[in-house]
């Protein structure tokens, strides 16, 4: 589906929309993945370093739609729970956030994420008069089994749900699972040696899309949220 197909889509509901060559081939390598290490997604997208300012920047950001909904979604997929690490702990919305901003990712995949969230807000006003992250645990509920009912809501939020596993998967130094906490809920021993600042696959020769790769520009995940909590909005059970 290209880019101008998209933009005529005006729902999840919107009979027009078809499933894009790029989703197709994403959830194909995921199911590859998936049958030969018994992951979802174990794909790793870096996050780079961000100075004091950039790191205020970067809340100030996820704290205005469409991060706001995105994050309410994340959040109600994987909510907080005794049984293992949320998608708050995980910092799955910090490394969405990377995906979308510092990451080689086709426009088409950024534009579908985006979408989505005016579709879902249009969809929630619709049928109950309320954003998404007005909603309660139930409604939530409701509306994310709504639209998953459409080849597009399915869609949507399979591409979230898949970003959850990276995050959840992906060694520490990419920006998510801070302090390896994904691997040990699911007592899961990551490959070794673990790549370090200036040996990940974005820093490689001939894979290089990052301009300055100096250790001073890399962030950790742990340094990420050390100051600042982001606004989150609890979950009920997964959608």
């Amino acid at each position: 589906m290209s880019e101008s197909a998209l933009n005529k889509v005006s729902s999840f509901f919107d009979k027009n929309y078809q499933t894009p060559t790029w989703l197709s081939h994403k959830f194909s390598r995921r199911k590859l993945l998936k049958s030969a290490a018994g992951a979802t997604a174990i794909s790793a997208l870096p996050a780079l370093a961000f100075s004091q300012n950039e790191k205020e920047k970067l809340f100030e950001t996820l704290q205005a739609e469409p991060w706001l909904t995105l994050n309410a979604v994340l959040d109600h997929l994987l909510p907080e729970s005794s049984n293992g690490p949320s998608a708050k702990e995980l910092q799955v919305v910090i490394y969405l956030y990377n995906v979308v901003y510092q990451q080689p990712t086709e426009k088409n995949e950024i534009d579908f994420i985006f979408k989505g969230v005016g579709w879902l807000n249009g969809y929630t006003q619709n049928q109950l008069q309320k954003t998404f992250t007005e909603l309660g645990k139930a409604e939530k509920e409701t509306m994310l089994r709504g639209i998953s009912g459409s080849r597009a809501g399915e869609n949507w939020l399979n591409n979230l749900l898949g970003y959850i596993f990276e995050a959840m998967l992906s060694p520490p130094t990419y920006g998510g699972n801070p302090k390896g906490i994904g691997w040990q809920w699911l007592e899961h021993q990551a490959g070794f040696p673990l790549p370090n600042a200036g040996g990940r696959y974005f820093e490689l020769p001939k894979r290089s899309v990052v301009s300055d790769n100096s250790d001073s520009n890399i962030i950790q995940s742990k340094d990420l949220l050390a100051n600042k909590k982001l606004p989150t909005v609890k979950g009920s059970n997964k959608a």
